[in-house]
C-alpha cells in the first residue's frame, strides 16, 4: 500500500470508485460508442449482404474506431472529469497530484492506454481488480485515480 495515497484519499475525504461501477460506466460507454459507429456506417451496413461481409466492413473501420475513443475519453475526461458512462455511475477520474480533472496530456496518455490495454486482452483492466488503489495501467500512465463523485 501507499502511504502517501492512504493519507491523500483520507485528507480529501475521497472515496474509490468501486469495480462494479467502473465496469458499467465502461459498458456504458461501449454501447454509446458502438452505437454511434452503427449510424456513421448505416448505409454500408445495409449493403453488406453476408455476416463475413459485415464483419470485413467493421474490421476495415478499427483505426477510426480507437481514434474515436481516445477522442472521446480524452475530451470528457480532461472537461468534465468523466464520460458519459462515468457520470451516469457518478464516479469521476481525478489526476493524483492536483485532484482535479486531468489536463490535456494526462487525459490523452489515459485514453491511448486505455485502447492498448483493451488491445491486450483487456489486462490492465483486471490489473485494476488486484491493484488496492484499483488503477488500471491508464490510470498509473495517466497518474489519475477514479473515485466517487
Amino acid at each position: 500500500m501507499d502511504e502517501k495515497l492512504d493519507s491523500l484519499l483520507e485528507r480529501e475525504h475521497l472515496e474509490l470508485s468501486s469495480i462494479r461501477q467502473r465496469a458499467a460506466a465502461f459498458g456504458i460507454d461501449e454501447i454509446l460508442l458502438s452505437v454511434i459507429m452503427m449510424i456513421i456506417l448505416w448505409d454500408s451496413m445495409l449493403k453488406a449482404t453476408t455476416l463475413e461481409n459485415m464483419i470485413a466492413l467493421t474490421n476495415s473501420f478499427l483505426l477510426e474506431y480507437m481514434s474515436i475513443k481516445i477522442v472521446y475519453q480524452t475530451f470528457f475526461t480532461m472537461q468534465y472529469g468523466a464520460t458519459i458512462g462515468k457520470i451516469v455511475m457518478k464516479i469521476r477520474v481525478i489526476e493524483i497530484t492536483t485532484l482535479s480533472n486531468p489536463g490535456f496530456l494526462s487525459a490523452f496518455n489515459r485514453s491511448v492506454f486505455r485502447v492498448v490495454s483493451e488491445i491486450l486482452f483487456y489486462l490492465g483492466f483486471i490489473w485494476a481488480m488486484l491493484d488496492p488503489y484499483r488503477r488500471s495501467w491508464h490510470d498509473r500512465t495517466g497518474r489519475t485515480l477514479v473515485v466517487n463523485g
